[in-house]
C-alpha cells in the first residue's frame, strides 16, 4: 500500500519581534501539524530558538541552507536559515533589522514555492513600520507577493467555517470604499470570486452578492448603490449562466453562507466582510491571497508587540492557517493554471 504524500509547506517566522515566531514555534511543535504536512520554517534560526526557549518548548531546530535537507523528523522544527537577525533583539520594538529578516523571509519562501520546493505558504505577521524601515515600498505581505510572483490582480479571500469570504475593496476608508463601487468593478469581482471559488474545489459554485445599504436599500430609499451597481452586475453574470444571486442585505446573507446556501460571499468595504467572519470564529478565520500563482494562506493579526515575548501569544490562528495550506495544498495545480504568467482570474 502506498503511503500518501504529504505536502510540504513553507511557513515564514514573520517580525522576528512580533508574536510571530512563538506561534509559529508552536504549531510547528505540534504533532497534529505534523500529520496534516511537512513543515519548514522560513527565518532566522536564532529567533526560532529564542522563541522555542521562550515557549518552553521540548523540540530542536534544525538549521538548513535549502529546503532539500530538511529532516521532517518529529521533535525538530527545520528553519530555512537566513542569518540576518539573532537572539537579542528587543521583543516588541520596529527594528531595521526585524524588518529586513520579515521581508528576506517572505522573498525565499515565494522562490521555494514558484520553484515548486513547496505546496504552499503560511504567512505570520510582520510590521509594515519595520519593512518600511528596511527599505521596502509596499503596503504588507499581499502587494509584496503580488510584485515577486508577477502577477496582474490578487484579491482577499477569508475562509471561515467553509465559508468563503471576497472583498470588493480593500484597505481604504469607508467613503473611498463607497465612491469605487461601481458596476464594472462589482462584476469584476463576481468574476474573480467565482473563479476562485473554482480553483479551491467548487465545481459548480454559488456565490451570494451581499447588498451595501440596509435593507437592500428599500427601492433607493435608503441609498442607490443596489440599483445602479450592484444589481445590474449581478443580472448580467447570472444572464451569461454563473452561479451568482443578490444583492443580499448583509444583515443576512452570511448567515445563509454559514448555513451552507452560498460557497462565497463577495462583501464590498473590509469591515463588512470581516466583521462578520471575525464574530463567528476570530482564531478560525483564515486568509488566503488569492490571484496569486502560488498557494499562501495566513493569519490574520498582526504583530501583537505588547505581548511579544511572553510566551502567552495563542497559535490557534497560526495553526489554522496551517491547516488551511494543507487542506488548499491539493488545488496547487488549479491554482497555477489559473493564476500563473498571463493568466487573469
Amino acid at each position: 500500500m502506498t503511503s500518501r504524500r504529504l505536502p510540504v509547506l513553507a511557513v515564514t517566522l514573520g517580525d522576528p519581534a512580533g508574536i510571530g515566531p512563538e506561534i509559529t514555534a508552536r504549531t510547528l511543535a505540534d504533532p497534529d501539524t505534523g500529520a496534516l504536512a511537512h513543515a519548514i520554517a522560513v527565518g532566522d534560526a536564532a529567533v526560532l530558538r529564542r522563541a522555542v526557549a521562550v515557549c518552553g518548548l521540548d523540540v530542536s531546530v534544525n538549521a538548513v541552507g535549502s529546503v532539500g535537507e530538511a529532516r521532517f523528523e518529529p521533535g525538530t522544527i527545520d528553519v530555512l536559515d537566513l542569518g540576518i537577525a539573532g537572539d537579542d533583539l528587543e521583543w516588541g520594538t520596529v527594528s531595521t533589522v526585524a524588518g529586513r529578516s520579515a521581508v528576506a523571509a517572505i522573498e525565499a519562501a515565494t522562490r521555494a514555492a514558484l520553484a515548486g520546493e513547496v505546496d504552499g505558504i503560511v504567512t505570520a505577521p510582520i510590521n509594515k513600520e519595520a519593512i518600511w524601515a528596511a527599505g521596502s515600498r509596499h503596503l504588507g505581505h499581499t502587494e509584496m507577493l503580488g510584485e515577486l510572483t508577477g502577477a496582474e490582480h490578487f484579491d482577499t479571500m477569508f475562509v471561515v467555517r467553509g465559508l468563503k469570504i471576497f472583498f470588493t475593496t480593500r484597505h481604504v476608508s469607508l467613503r473611498t470604499a463607497l465612491d469605487q463601487i461601481t458596476e464594472e468593478r462589482v462584476a469584476g469581482s463576481i468574476r474573480q470570486a467565482l473563479t476562485a471559488l473554482r480553483v479551491f474545489g467548487h465545481q459548480e459554485p454559488r456565490l451570494a452578492v451581499a447588498a451595501i445599504n440596509p435593507h437592500g436599500g428599500e427601492g433607493g430609499h435608503f441609498g442607490d448603490e443596489e440599483i445602479t451597481a450592484l444589481r445590474p452586475a449581478v443580472e448580467k453574470a447570472a444572464a451569461e449562466g454563473l452561479g451568482v444571486v443578490g444583492p443580499i442585505p448583509a444583515d443576512s446573507v452570511f448567515h445563509q453562507g454559514l448555513q451552507g446556501r452560498f460557497d462565497g460571499v463577495l462583501s464590498h468595504f473590509h469591515d463588512q466582510g470581516h466583521i462578520p467572519a471575525k464574530t463567528v470564529d476570530f482564531e478560525g478565520t483564515v486568509s488566503v491571497t488569492v490571484g496569486l500563482p502560488i498557494l499562501r494562506t495566513s493569519v490574520d493579526h498582526g504583530t501583537a508587540f505588547d505581548i511579544a515575548g511572553t510566551g502567552q501569544a495563542s497559535p490557534a490562528t497560526m495553526a489554522a492557517a496551517f491547516r488551511a495550506a494543507a487542506e488548499f495544498s491539493g488545488s496547487r495545480d488549479r491554482i497555477r493554471a489559473a493564476y500563473g504568467t498571463g493568466s487573469r482570474g
